[in-house]
């Protein structure tokens, strides 16, 4: 499967999403696991990456983790997203081997119909 159709209807240009489902209790030198690669990713110089918290979900255990007021100490999904050029993305994949232990990674091409910066908030 390519972008390059949709690419060439709306526009835009070709680019690669990696999506990683871990675990909110999944850690890696120390701290959340979401946060390491969100900062591993920034050092190395990717345009972003976002974090979304899941409210229910399971993984290979097929054990269901929920947001449930009475079950404080769930461990609810976490996915993160890494949407960048190819040629940037497939060095990081080793990176992301190497700090996964547990959890799913994905890669799919993407078609990135719109992006701006715009002016930094402060």
């Amino acid at each position: 499967m390519s972008a390059e159709p949709l690419v060439q209807e709306f526009g835009g240009h070709s680019a690669l999403r990696i999506r990683i489902y871990v675990g909110e209790r999944d850690h890696h030198g120390g701290q959340p696991l979401y946060t390491a690669i969100v900062q591993a990713a920034r050092k190395a110089g990717l345009g972003g990456a976002t974090v979304v918290k899941g409210i229910e979900g399971f993984g290979a255990h097929s054990v269901v983790h929920a947001a449930r007021v009475i079950d404080m100490s769930s461990d609810l999904p976490i996915v993160i997203e890494l949407i960048d050029a190819p040629d940037k993305l497939r060095p990081f994949v080793s990176v992301l081997k190497e700090m996964l232990d547990d959890g799913m990674m994905t890669i799919e091409p993407v078609a990135v119909i719109y992006q701006n910066a715009g002016v930094p908030r402060r």
